[in-house]
């Protein structure tokens, strides 16, 4: 099961770079831009309580899909462009197995526990 899930992220992943290829940018952002929806990690320097709220809503694929949808219907660029990074940046951890976070710990996530 967990290859199916993780051929599904990678498909999802794929959908993100065609995404961003119809943005008309230079392809050197997307490497740039792709680890910056983990700047909600930083919440984990309060506790891990505020970290899994910003980290998850950072990594939540409906907050992607929105700002991506919002973006497109409004014609803002940013905000496409922001929905199309996270998009393609949760499909890349999913991938390799990092999930959405329990308050309890950053290892818990609904993928199960980190480095298992």
């Amino acid at each position: 099961m967990k290859s199916i899930l993780k051929a599904e992220e990678f498909a999802l992943f794929i959908l993100g770079i065609v995404l961003f290829s119809f943005l008309h940018m230079s392809w050197w952002w997307f490497p740039v831009l792709l680890l910056l929806p983990d700047v909600g990690m930083l919440g984990y320097l309060f506790d891990s309580k505020v970290g899994a709220f910003f980290y998850n809503l950072f990594h939540h694929r409906a907050v992607a899909v929105i700002l991506l949808l919002i973006g497109y219907f409004n014609d803002v660029h940013g905000m496409l462009l922001a929905g199309v990074i996270m998009f393609s940046h949760i499909a890349f951890d999913r991938m390799l197995g990092y999930g959405l976070k329990y308050p309890s710990s950053f290892k818990n996530t609904h993928l199960g526990e980190i480095g298992k």
